[in-house]
């Protein structure tokens, strides 16, 4: 059996817990910067959706997220106290409420695209456009191995729900 160790070889195991810790230490350092908008993750997340789709309802701001309408609500109250975003009542149906964002929600939006390229910049500094095709390349492997997983997971479901 080889140790982990020895570079001749690797382990399924070895790679599947460098791309686990990869994406623990970065989502580690992404929230370390986007806490400097003043805006917190879940609502930062739910600020950057409403950047992509002004006036949409809660509701299509939900079905983007694939979250909930009461998730969506109680962050967009707390983004509305903060100031970042407007409810408009529809025009067509004044049951439902058109999300805006203000001038101050743009201002976080902007700064944290900032954030995204200087930290996407210095994440693949010193890699070669050879090294970046290779390495998405390689991804686009792993995501279709889990794609096809998750089908047959779902096919499964689909057979006992029957």
């Amino acid at each position: 059996m080889m140790d982990d160790h020895d570079n001749s070889r690797i382990s399924n195991k070895k790679v599947i817990h460098q791309l686990i810790n990869f994406t623990i230490k970065h989502r580690k350092i992404m929230m370390h910067y986007l806490d400097e908008t003043g805006v917190y993750q879940s609502q930062h997340r739910l600020l950057m959706a409403v950047a992509c789709n002004p006036y949409a309802s809660q509701k299509d701001i939900a079905d983007t997220m694939d979250i909930s309408t009461a998730t969506v609500a109680v962050s967009l109250k707390k983004l509305e106290k903060g100031g970042y975003i407007n409810r408009v009542a529809d025009e067509a149906d004044n049951r439902i409420n058109k999300i805006t964002i203000t001038e101050k929600g743009n201002r976080v939006v902007e700064q944290s695209r900032q954030i995204f390229e200087t930290t996407d910049r210095k994440v693949f500094e010193g890699f070669t456009e050879k090294e970046m095709l290779t390495l998405s390349a390689l991804l686009h492997k792993l995501d279709a191995n889990l794609t096809r997983m998750e089908a047959e997971i779902n096919q499964k479901k689909k057979g006992f729900d029957v």
